[in-house]
């Protein structure tokens, strides 16, 4: 263990030494949750933050169907539905009785405006080309939608599981971001922000009955000690997505549970394709080379990730490695470097949020990147100063992110995307796997589409996280893997 770890597990300690024998239950109805990033709103169909959805997916806001723990989709909003022979017409049947936090009733109008809404001119919405991609939205009956494509979408029903689809209720939706209202089972009740928000459970949600936690408390820490800290001291019920140096504080301690799943994230090194000279793949490249992904994997995540070579993951459908393609080797880094008519030392803006993840993988690549004559001038910055600086507005070389969504490939043809990367030769091959319906095919076309973004290398691709969460003992229903960036908390419940 390195002197970092032990610190950090010796301060641990010393604070859970004064808490109670066992982990103390707040009661068998109530839990405390952490999460290191605190989101700037709650609306997660106008802003693009992960954390949005943590809380409110599934919980507050709901969506047609739900995305399990192992990837597959379930009615929720939806009852059921039924897909065209020529699957581009997706029909859902919905739930009878269902309605808004404000009293207003659920209904395919409802579902029509919501997507109308995500798709319109002004719509902020991260995934708005998905509802652009309609063609039609029929209301057949109150409680029957019938969506057309334009042309096949075969992740179309995992799609609307995704945060960015909740439906949302027309006369409350301007004011989501701070006060959403939503179908589902818990309300807002109180947001401290730097510090805390409260989830009420709505006691006329439909299945208010299977509904165990009456209140759950998010806290927000983002520091990794503080955050074994506040777990060994009870303070914390569970943290889903915690510093993997937390195994090392509770090992052996029966109090606790630990979880490592998997995930269809991807950390990567996002470049500015626009800014010279990173618009010369030569040196998009030299960066690559220059980085050994595993050290990163050790100095970032604590060695829970996997290597990846381009923005796809192991375990998702027609996954190809492609970590051949641009192999760790400072040599042909700076011989690239070279040939693109660099000299050294070449100064880049290194702009690092708030994440452990990001701000020690930026330790470990600034070092890495000075060996080849590439100095990276390392700058923290807050989540809404990452949000409005770099993604939004473009401002920064190099940062350093992980992209949580597990079918994300398509931003790599959308226009205006923060990291600039403009490719006719990506958007047409995107567009035939779009519209392809056979899976031998489609998995072929995605592993063209793999190789090619490795090859042109609009940014460095590290790795597919592994995500750590510990738990009281007693605590059951947290989630394992995590396909998407959501925490479930009708599951829950105390042993």
């Amino acid at each position: 263990m390195s002197f970092r770890h032990t610190a950090v597990a010796l301060f641990a300690v010393a604070l859970a030494a004064s808490a109670p024998a066992s982990a103390q239950v707040r009661g068998k109805d109530a839990v405390v949750m952490a999460m290191a990033l605190e989101p700037t709103g709650l609306d997660p169909t106008t802003a693009a933050a992960a954390s949005i959805g943590e809380i409110v997916h599934y919980n507050v806001l709901e969506t047609l169907v739900r995305i399990r723990e192992d990837g597959s989709v379930a009615p929720l909003l939806a009852e059921k539905w039924t897909v065209s022979p020529d699957a581009r017409t997706f029909t859902f049947e919905l739930k009878k009785g269902v309605k808004f936090h404000n009293g207003e009733p659920f209904s395919a109008e409802t579902v029509r405006y919501a997507f109308e809404r995500a798709a319109a001119a002004d719509s902020t919405n991260k995934d708005k080309q998905t509802y652009a991609a309609i063609e039609a939205i029929r209301v057949t009956d109150p409680h029957v939608v019938a969506i057309r494509l334009k042309g096949n979408n075969p992740d179309f029903l995992f799609n609307v599981g995704l945060s960015t689809a909740v439906i949302v209720e027309p006369k409350s939706a301007a004011t989501n971001a701070t006060n959403p209202v939503g179908t589902g089972p818990y309300r807002v009740e109180n947001w401290v922000r730097g510090s805390s928000l409260t989830l009420a459970k709505w006691p006329e949600y439909r299945d208010a009955s299977k509904i165990r936690m009456s209140r759950v408390t998010w806290r927000f820490i983002s520091d990794p000690a503080a955050q074994i800290a506040a777990i060994l001291a009870g303070d914390v019920d569970a943290m889903p997505r915690i510093t993997g140096r937390a195994i090392d504080a509770v090992k052996g301690d029966p109090r606790f549970r630990v979880q490592v799943g998997g995930s269809r994230a991807k950390t990567i090194l996002a470049i500015n394709n626009k800014k010279k000279p990173l618009d010369d793949v030569r040196v998009r490249r030299a960066i690559a080379m220059a980085i050994d992904r595993k050290a990163v994997i050790v100095g970032a995540a604590d060695g829970f990730g996997v290597p990846i070579g381009s923005h796809y993951v192991p375990g998702a459908f027609g996954y190809v490695d492609t970590t051949g393609i641009n192999p760790f080797d400072p040599a042909k880094a700076r011989a690239l470097l070279a040939e693109a008519g660099v000299k050294t030392p070449l100064e880049l803006t290194l702009k690092l949020p708030p994440p452990p993840y990001s701000r020690q993988g930026g330790e470990v690549i600034a070092a890495q990147l000075a060996k080849v004559g590439i100095v990276a001038k390392m700058q923290n910055v807050e989540w809404a100063q990452w949000m409005s600086g770099v993604f939004t507005n473009k401002d920064y070389d190099l940062t350093i992110i992980s992209h949580v969504e597990p079918l994300d490939l398509g931003n790599y043809a959308k226009d205006n995307y923060y990291w600039n990367y403009e490719s006719p030769k990506f958007r047409a091959l995107f567009s035939r796997i779009s519209a392809t319906g056979d899976d031998a095919e489609r998995a072929r076309l995605l592993g063209e589409a793999q190789r090619l973004i490795a090859q042109e290398s609009p940014n460095v691709f590290l790795y597919q996280p592994q995500w750590v969460s510990v738990a009281n003992a007693k605590l059951k229903g947290l989630w394992k893997d995590v396909p998407i960036f959501a925490n479930d908390l009708s599951l829950l419940y105390w042993e």
